[in-house]
């Protein structure tokens, strides 16, 4: 564990601006992650929202490392 210099407080997961970073929301519970968006958008791109897809690598765009972060935590069929 990292120790604080004197002055720093340490931050908790409750903490509203540590738990939007992370990816929590009040009660602890994740937020949805990088697959749920991908079909939301798609699901929306189909019914006509006029949204596209963004190109890999550009702004906004996942990148190779958010993939893999997300494989790591998803759910087997």
């Amino acid at each position: 564990m990292k120790k604080l210099n004197e002055g720093q407080k340490a931050l908790k997961r409750d903490h509203p601006e540590v738990a939007a970073k992370i990816g929590f929301k009040k009660g602890g519970k994740a937020k949805r992650g990088l697959y749920a968006n991908i079909h939301a958008k798609r699901k929306r791109i189909k019914a006509g929202s006029g949204e596209k897809m963004r190109k890999p690598g550009s702004k906004g765009a996942p990148t190779a490392k958010q993939f893999r972060r997300s494989a790591k935590t998803a759910k087997k069929k």
